[in-house]
């Protein structure tokens, strides 16, 4: 139990020091790179400087660019991991299917030791 709640608040610290670098990624560079046009036109420099009647639509603009790459990384992360899985699921069933069971390995090597008796008595008589 306490293992798990451990992972848990590495898992929260870890994912709130991404979220902060995906913030400053999206609101640093994309927005501005994206919508710079947008802020030449409005007569701002920041994008939390564009509201209008005092709604800030700049952030929440920013607010829904910073979600979409965040979901965009996330997705990308767990479908490597699924690859990963995949790949490591299937070097599994090559390995096994590779080692024979070692109950088989033994009834072989017994029948071809009984067919090598059976032939030696066969020929003596």
């Amino acid at each position: 139990m306490r293992g798990n709640v451990i992972d848990l608040a590495i898992a929260v610290i870890i994912g709130n020091a991404f979220g902060k670098i995906v913030s400053s990624l999206v609101e640093d560079l994309i927005t501005p790179a994206i919508l710079q046009p947008a802020l030449k036109s409005a007569g701002v420099d920041r994008l939390s400087g564009l509201s209008v009647n005092g709604i800030q639509y700049g952030v929440f603009v920013a607010a829904v660019i910073n979600f979409l790459v965040i979901a965009f990384l996330i997705f990308l992360l767990i479908r490597t991991f699924e690859n990963a899985k995949q790949r490591l699921i299937r070097e599994d069933e090559i390995t096994a299917q590779a080692t024979p069971d070692p109950a088989i390995v033994a009834q072989e090597r017994l029948t071809t030791a009984v067919e090598r008796l059976t032939d030696i008595i066969d020929s003596k008589i």
